[in-house]
């Protein structure tokens, strides 16, 4: 049986606001733990009206406060934006707090327009050194060498366990490199999945961290008790999609009667690309679909995102995919 976890983008819903979001992100969380998920990430995103998981250190220690047993972690925080020492010491943190319980999984990608990266204070190159603040960041968190002169504190010696995110080649062959987690982020661009999970397990390195290849990849799920009422639940994700295509990245809409009048054909391409690992409808349906897509992909573990609008109907769909039988 694949492990399950769950990524939550922390949506800020129309007629809600952010600490609404965050409050929502924290029941979910809890009933993620209740169902037996194995963790529960947030991402780094900024100038997103519609995400409110922009302090991603902040976020999930107020999901850790609010569990008990289930990881939690970063899916990730873009390293690019951040000196690796700070995110040592913000982890290590986390890991102080909540020992054994902490992720990170870090990405490449700015996670904003360039505007907002200048708002960061961060040089637009940053991300040609990710290799290199990767293994900084670990050495910050690994045991502290004799004479070192700079330590993160909380941070040395916790051993926060790192993941490699990507959505393409760059980063799977990073974490086999480095011998870490691999998380490929299908359930937004998943052209290159297989490949690069190809890639991935050929060219893994054993590490102190890991012995032997683990990768894990993203979908969108929606989980109902019809094929009908799970696509009208969708069409709020598929807004979405279409929202990033006219970069217009706003609230999480209510679910609508008739995608087809909202999307041009063009759109609905482009879209439909992006959503390609999406699995919608009843529990038979689903777990048919999403069967055969774990057999083609032999994923150690699947992170689902779910950006329903509707919190109890989202609730419902990750307790019916729980009781899905999965094994490939």
């Amino acid at each position: 049986m694949v492990d399950l976890s769950v990524l939550d983008l922390v949506p800020v819903r129309q007629g809600f606001t952010p600490g609404d979001a965050l409050r929502e992100s924290a029941e979910l969380a809890r009933h993620a733990e209740a169902l037996g998920y194995t963790r529960f990430w947030v991402a780094e995103h900024h100038n997103m009206e519609g995400i409110a998981s922009a302090a991603t250190a902040v976020v999930i220690g107020h999901l850790a406060a609010h569990t008990a047993r289930i990881r939690v972690g970063a899916g990730g925080i873009m390293l690019p934006n951040h000196a690796p020492l700070v995110i040592a010491e913000q982890f290590g943190t986390l890991a102080s707090l909540f020992p054994g319980r902490i992720d990170l999984g870090l990405g490449r990608a700015p996670g904003t327009d360039r505007a907002t990266l200048r708002a960061l204070r961060r040089d637009a190159t940053a991300a040609e050194s990710f290799p290199d603040d990767v293994l900084e960041l670990q050495a910050f968190l690994g045991a502290p060498e004799p004479g070192q002169a700079i330590r993160a504190v909380p941070g040395a010696g916790t051993d926060v366990p790192l993941w490699i995110l990507g959505s393409s080649l760059y980063g799977a062959q990073l974490a086999a490199l480095l011998g870490l987690p691999y998380a490929f982020a299908s359930h937004f661009a998943p052209d290159a999945l297989e490949q690069a999970l190809a890639l991935y397990r050929e060219r893994f390195r054993p590490s102190r961290q890991l012995a032997q290849s683990y990768a894990m990849a993203g979908a969108n799920i929606v989980v109902a008790e019809t094929d009908e009422e799970a696509r009208r639940l969708f069409t709020s994700v598929q807004m979405r999609f279409v929202g990033m295509i006219r970069n217009e990245r706003g609230l999480l809409q209510p679910p609508i009667d008739d995608i087809e009048s909202y999307w041009t054909p063009v759109e609905k391409m482009h879209a439909s690309r992006m959503m390609a690992c999406s699995f919608v409808g009843s529990p038979a349906t689903v777990e048919r679909t999403l069967k055969d897509f774990l057999a083609r992909t032999g994923l150690d573990e699947l992170i689902v995102a779910s950006a329903i609008y509707d919190q109890q109907a989202k609730l419902k769909s990750f307790e019916l995919l729980k009781n899905l039988a999965l094994s490939p």
